[in-house]
């Protein structure tokens, strides 16, 4: 169980900073060279690389190497469990949800 939770986390932690957001903006129109994401965010090459690890360990974004460039794409299955993911951790809330439990503390 704690695995599943770290690998959730690392969903999440994919969608939780603005630079990570603006690239995920970027690749929805399609694969993008790191150049173009570069030219695109004026951000240094090692940020960018530092995100795109965080995107492609979270299985949202894949990378694929030509030459000396790194080519990037959304990962649509991995984006399908994000949505997943968000939908049952955050959205879904059980019926019987306990609120209505008292409390041990209280007396």
């Amino acid at each position: 169980m704690a695995s599943e939770y770290k690998e959730t986390a690392k969903v999440f932690k994919a969608f939780c900073d603005e630079n990570r957001l603006q690239i995920l903006d970027l690749l929805r129109s399609g694969e993008k060279c790191a150049c173009e994401i570069l030219d695109g965010m004026h951000i240094s090459q090692s940020t960018l690389s530092h995100h795109m690890k965080i995107l492609c360990d979270a299985d949202i974004v894949r990378g694929r190497k030509e030459g000396k460039w790194v080519h990037y794409s959304i990962n649509q299955l991995g984006a399908e469990h994000a949505k997943e993911l968000l939908s049952q951790q955050v959205l879904e809330i059980p019926e019987e949800s306990g609120e209505d439990r008292p409390c041990c503390c209280k007396e």
